[in-house]
This record gives structure tokens, C-alpha cells and sequence, in this order.
């Protein structure tokens, strides 16, 4: 039975990584998962392609045996026997290579495809964002319904093992040397079946419903922060691990500091020109009130000073990160008579100097030069 590149299948590079490799497979499942594409033929053997292709990836051996040796059979093998999968020079049942999709040892159906995951975002103040909070959130979402407690039938009935499987969930058909399992066509690989299925949900167990989840958020998260809350997404409805839900943040801006992506704080400092000239000593606000920085004499406008470990806690936690303070030299725009005679002297002072002067320079040195009598780089 040729299959085509598992990576190629999954949509990944040969470099991908677990993680990678899992949320491709886990997104293609449930897309084309038989129960979702009822009566489609087409979608079934995407979907067993899709399965034999994540079985293949995410067994370490079997995928290193693949990198070296290339594909062979449904299972994803190298060639020449030898490998996962094979046994002296025979073929491994195929019932194994889809098992961990149909579940093994009988065990009632398609037990690993999980559910959705989920998005939410939360609006955090600044102060929230930095210190830390525990935060409600709201989801809408699939829960097992009340009615039935989600096994699909009717209060006072109860499912029954599907007399086709046995309530495996799997019909094995054995084709030569292989034995190919596929979900069973009469229970749609859930291993049981209903007879009387509950009114509220149509006999799929579950429903809309809103659950509200109290998210712990460390100190130091940034706007777009991801927080990842394990089990807490959608319930898979084949009997599989819940999804997770991904909650993101949404930081309100401060008046004084701003956040960099590098977990560090930012403020913009006015300096006046007396301060940036002469030297100074300043107070400055910091996360827990104020400190004192030295500006030098001399300071130019954009130049920054730091203040280590006086930023937000890092949510790593690898400690705290820093304040960076970039001056703003403030120049005034009403003088007095008696400032505008001063700084008429400050002028006198300093001789007229030019802060143009090099730059002017060096153009008119180079409009002299390629005005010059050389004329070897004449273009004619």
C-alpha cells in the first residue's frame, strides 16, 4: 500500500519538532475524522493516511528509521527489513500501526484524538501586569450535556456495545499479508451505539455552555503574553484528553513607563538644557517610588541610563529586569528678558561655535574633489 512522505502528509519540514509535529496531526484529525465527514470515503483514507503519517513522526525510532531509510508501507519504515515494524523480513500487522488512533486492547473506540483547543484574552491593567493577579475568565464552549451527562442517551436509557465491533470501535479486514483497521461503519468508531438517544443533545452528549476558569497570571507578563492552561480546552467527544485553552493578555498602557518585549521598562526622562550641560542629580519614579540617577555633564538628547533590577519580575523567573531612562532635553520656548540675556552671554562665550561645522566640512571636502582638475573619471 504506497503512502506518500509523512511530512509531506502532516504539512511539516524534516526539521520540525514534537510540538510542531503534534498540533499539525492534531488539527488534520479532527478535520477529517470520519465521524465529521460522514459517508466521505475519500476523507476516511486522508484520515488513516494522516494517522500512519503521525505514528511514523512520533515515535522517535520509527522516525529515525524513516529519515534514514525512506518510506515503505503504511507504517512509515525503511526498506530491507530490520526496522520498527518489521520482523524477519515479515510484516508487522497494520492493525498495530492504526491502533494508537482506534485504541489498543480493545479498549472502545478512538481514544487519542483530543479535543479543541481554545482561545480567550483578558483585559489587565498595568499595575496587574506587572505585580501578578488571578483573573476570571469567561469561555464559551463543548461540555458533556446535563441532560444525558454526556453519554448521548436518553435519562433512564444507556448505550450499548456496538454488536459489529464488540464496542472496539474498529473493524479489522485482513488483505494478504495485511490486516487493515478502519472505523467501524455502523457505531462511526465510538463502540457503542444508541438506541434512544437523549432529546437534548441528539445523542451526541454534549453541548454549548459557558464555563468561567480563574487564571493565575505571574508577574511581569506583557501585552500578547500567552498563558497555557492544560485540560482546559474542549472535551474530545471520541473519549480522548481535552483540549487546552490559551489565554492572552491585553495590558492597558501606563502614563510614565512602557513595556519592551525584552521584559524591560522604558520612560522617557525630561531633562533641561541646564542639566544636560552643567551635570545634575535627579529624582526619577521607579516601580516602587523613586531613586536618584546622576545626569552628566555634558548628557546628549536620546542618550539612556539604567537602573538594574528595578524592572517588573521576569515571568521565567531569572529575577527582575531594568528601567532604561531616555533623556528628553526640554528647551524652553518663552524666555524672560533677563534668561534671553543670559543666554546671549552663553553665545558670546562659546566664540560662536558651530555644532555643523564638521559635517559642512566634510561635504565641501568632497564637492572639491570631484570638482578638481583629475579628470581620469570622466565619463563621456
Amino acid at each position: 500500500m504506497p503512502t506518500r512522505d509523512p511530512y509531506e502528509v502532516l504539512g511539516v519540514s524534516k526539521e520540525a519538532s514534537d510540538d510542531e509535529i503534534k498540533k499539525a496531526y492534531r488539527k488534520l484529525a479532527r478535520q477529517w475524522h470520519p465521524d465529521r465527514n460522514p459517508d466521505d470515503e475519500k476523507a476516511e483514507e486522508r484520515f488513516k493516511e494522516i494517522q500512519a503519517a503521525y505514528d511514523t513522526l512520533s515515535d522517535p525510532e520509527k522516525r529515525q528509521a524513516y529519515d534514514q531509510g525512506g518510506m515503505f508501507g503504511m507504517g512509515g519504515f525503511p526498506p530491507g527489513g530490520g526496522g520498527p515494524g518489521f520482523s524477519g523480513g515479515g510484516f508487522q500487522d497494520f492493525g498495530d500501526v492504526l491502533s494508537n488512533l482506534f485504541g489498543r486492547g480493545g479498549g472502545g473506540g478512538q481514544t487519542n484524538v483530543p479535543g479543541n483547543d481554545l482561545d480567550a484574552e483578558i483585559a489587565l491593567s498595568f499595575d496587574q501586569a506587572i505585580h501578578g493577579t488571578q483573573v476570571q475568565v469567561a469561555v464559551p464552549m463543548t461540555a458533556s450535556c446535563d441532560t444525558c451527562g454526556g453519554s448521548g442517551a436518553a435519562p433512564g436509557t444507556q448505550a450499548v456495545a456496538c454488536e459489529r465491533c464488540g464496542g472496539r470501535g474498529v473493524d479489522a479486514e485482513s488483505q494478504g499479508f495485511f490486516s487493515i483497521s478502519q472505523p467501524c461503519p455502523a457505531c462511526g468508531g465510538r463502540g457503542q451505539t444508541i438506541s434512544d438517544p437523549c432529546s437534548d443533545c441528539g445523542g451526541a452528549g454534549v453541548g454549548r455552555t459557558t464555563k468561567k476558569f480563574r487564571v493565575n497570571i505571574p508577574a511581569g507578563v506583557h501585552e500578547g503574553s500567552r498563558i497555557r492552561l492544560a485540560g482546559k480546552g474542549e472535551p474530545s467527544p471520541y473519549g480522548g484528553p481535552p483540549g487546552d485553552l490559551y489565554v492572552t493578555t491585553r495590558v492597558a498602557p501606563s502614563p510614565v513607563f512602557k513595556q519592551r518585549s525584552d521584559g524591560n521598562l522604558e520612560v522617557d526622562l525630561p531633562v533641561s538644557v541646564v542639566e544636560a550641560m552643567s551635570g545634575a542629580t535627579i529624582e526619577v519614579p521607579t516601580l516602587s517610588g523613586s531613586k536618584k540617577i546622576k545626569i552628566p555633564a555634558g548628557t546628549q538628547h536620546g542618550t539612556s541610563q539604567r537602573l538594574r533590577g528595578e524592572g517588573p519580575p521576569r515571568p521565567n523567573g531569572s529575577g527582575r529586569g531594568d528601567i532604561h531612562y531616555k533623556v528628553k532635553i526640554e528647551v524652553p520656548t518663552d524666555l524672560s528678558d533677563s534668561q534671553r540675556e543670559a543666554v546671549e552671554k552663553l553665545a558670546e562665550s562659546m566664540n560662536g561655535h558651530d555644532p555643523r561645522e564638521g559635517m559642512l566640512s566634510a561635504t565641501r571636502g568632497a564637492r572639491s574633489t570631484s570638482n578638481g582638475s583629475d579628470d581620469s573619471g570622466k565619463v563621456e
